[in-house]
C-alpha cells in the first residue's frame, strides 16, 4: 500500500551529493574552489534555488565546505577515509549527527542541510508514497529523463531514448534492462486491472 503523504518528500527539497559535485568539477580535491550552483526542477526544467558554494580540499585529511543562500551561510566539515583499493574518499560530515555521508538534504521547510538519517521519519523518498504501478511509472520516467538529459534528446520524441554518444554500452544496457523490468510490472498491473473489470478476479 502507498504511504499517506504526512512526511516531507526529500526530492521536493535540495540535495548535495559530494561525489556528483566532484565529478562535475564544482569542487576539486587537492585545492580550493568557489562557484555558483543551481537546483533545477527535474520535471519542469526550471530553476528552484541557487547558492554559492566553496570548498577547501587542500588537505588530504579533510577540509571545509561552505554554502551561502543570500545572507544565510552554512559551514560543513569535510572528512576523508582510506579506500581499500588505495587513495582517499571524501565525505560530508553531517552537521547534526557528525557521521560521514555522501549526500546531505534540505527538505522543504528546513533551513540547513543534514543527512537523511538525521531527518529520520520526518521525510521520505517520493517513491515511498507510490504503489507498485506508480513506482514503475516513476522509475521509467527517471531513466528516460536521465538518458535524454545526457544525450540532449527531446523526451517527447522517444518512448525509450537511444544510447547517448559517450555512454558505455554496458551502462546503457543496464538502464534498458531496468526500464524493461518496469514495463513488465506495468503489463502485469494492466492485466490485473482488466481481470477486475471483467470480473475474473
Amino acid at each position: 500500500m502507498p504511504r499517506s503523504r504526512q512526511r516531507a518528500t526529500l526530492e521536493a527539497g535540495l540535495k548535495l551529493d559530494i561525489n556528483r559535485l566532484i565529478r562535475n568539477d564544482f569542487i576539486t580535491p587537492g585545492s580550493y574552489r568557489s562557484c555558483s550552483v543551481t537546483w533545477t526542477d527535474s520535471f519542469y526544467d526550471e530553476p528552484r534555488a541557487a547558492a554559492t558554494i566553496s570548498a577547501d580540499m587542500g588537505d588530504s585529511e579533510g577540509g571545509w565546505f561552505h554554502i551561502r543562500f543570500n545572507k544565510d551561510m552554512q559551514r560543513i566539515p569535510l572528512w576523508t577515509m582510506r579506500r581499500h583499493f588505495g587513495g582517499r574518499q571524501w565525505y560530508f560530515a553531517c552537521p547534526r549527527l557528525h557521521i560521514p555521508v555522501s549526500v546531505l538534504w534540505m527538505p522543504p521547510g528546513a533551513a540547513k542541510f543534514a543527512s537523511k538519517k538525521h531527518w529520520g521519519r520526518q521525510v521520505a523518498y517520493h517513491s515511498q508514497f507510490l504503489d507498485h504501478t506508480g513506482r514503475a511509472h516513476h522509475g521509467q520516467a527517471k531513466i528516460k529523463r536521465r538518458l535524454c538529459s545526457i544525450g540532449s534528446f527531446d523526451p517527447d520524441d522517444w518512448d525509450f531514448p537511444p544510447k547517448p554518444k559517450w555512454m558505455r554500452h554496458r551502462t546503457y544496457g543496464r538502464a534498458e534492462a531496468k526500464f524493461d523490468r518496469y514495463e513488465d510490472i506495468l503489463d502485469i498491473g494492466t492485466c490485473q486491472l482488466m481481470a477486475r473489470l471483467t470480473g475474473l478476479i
